[in-house]
């Protein structure tokens, strides 16, 4: 039989102080039966995140471990970046791998969220596939207003958590927790420190403006490299490849006069997603992936 597999991608609001995430990622490590497979972090966004797998039960461990220390070592009172947030630990997602499905994934998140509310006192939303309401499978809708915003209206009935109090943790905020299938996060960098020119890229290339269907993305300023980015998530690589994004952007910045100085992908990619880049790049005819060295070596 099989073994189950589940992954989690935690993203943590903490980016600039590697010792505090260096004991998050302690915490992961400290659970049995989980590997550790990546963490990034980001200080532009002030953000690190994430990526560990294993068998189901160990990986809710692991991941309730991993929001307890970051509800010890993370104000969020203070925290400043340029990525969207409302806590700590800003969200969860449960992506199944193998001999899992997507109903294991939720009920992994549901446990988890009951439990981080009850013992940590973090007020807790589902989302995706997790979701108990249509208006909140969409992050963004529950990150609305972010940290602040929500500290002002988490009282109200249309923004009650799905689990704990209505009330947000002195420190930690909330966190929303859920199941979905692979996401890329994607960033594409312009040659200009006008972010008002990656706002409007965004606007342009996102599903929600009427651009390409399964893409999210923000317009950010980084400051630390005085750069403009196009920050994505890219929900069904599948549906609308990496290089279908990258050609839009690209076309749409050379209308403002501005290059693409770089790109750069946060976590793990699956390999299908860059062999269909290069194939559509290099142009290479009757391609199969059985052509990859290391495919034949994995078979």
């Amino acid at each position: 039989m099989a073994r189950k597999i589940v992954e989690c991608v935690p993203n943590f609001s903490e980016g600039r102080r590697p010792e505090v995430v260096q004991e998050i990622v302690a915490a992961v490590e400290g659970v049995a039966g989980v590997r550790l497979l990546d963490y990034s972090s980001d200080p532009s966004h002030n953000r690190s995140v994430l990526t560990f797998i294993g068998e189901p039960a160990p990986v809710k461990e692991a991941a309730f471990r991993a929001i307890a220390k970051a509800a010890d070592l993370i104000d969020m009172e203070e925290h400043h970046g340029e990525h969207p947030r409302i806590g700590a630990t800003d969200v969860v997602p449960f992506v199944p791998v193998q001999g899992v499905t997507m109903a294991d994934c939720v009920a992994l998140a549901r446990e988890l969220g009951a439990r981080v509310a009850h013992e940590l006192r973090i007020p807790v939303y589902l989302y995706e596939e997790a979701a108990t309401r249509p208006d909140r499978r969409n992050l963004a809708d529950i990150r609305r207003g972010e940290y602040e915003g929500l500290k002002k209206e988490i009282h109200l009935p249309e923004r009650r958590p799905d689990f704990g109090e209505p009330v947000m943790h002195p420190m930690a905020g909330a966190t929303v927790i859920g199941a979905r299938e692979f996401l890329i996060a994607y960033n594409i960098n312009l040659g200009t420190s006008d972010v008002s020119i990656a706002k409007k890229i965004a606007r342009v290339i996102r599903a929600s403006s009427g651009g390409l269907m399964y893409v999210k993305a923000l317009g950010i300023n980084l400051e630390d490299r005085n750069l403009a980015q196009v920050s994505m998530n890219l929900t069904n690589f599948k549906k609308t490849p990496m290089h279908v994004v990258f050609n839009l952007v690209k076309s749409e910045a050379e209308r403002y006069g501005v290059p693409i100085v770089g790109s750069e992908i946060v976590g793990l990619v699956p390999l299908d997603a860059l062999l269909a880049a290069a194939e559509h790049y290099l142009r290479i005819e009757n391609f199969s992936h059985k052509q990859v060295l290391e495919t034949r070596v994995m078979e």
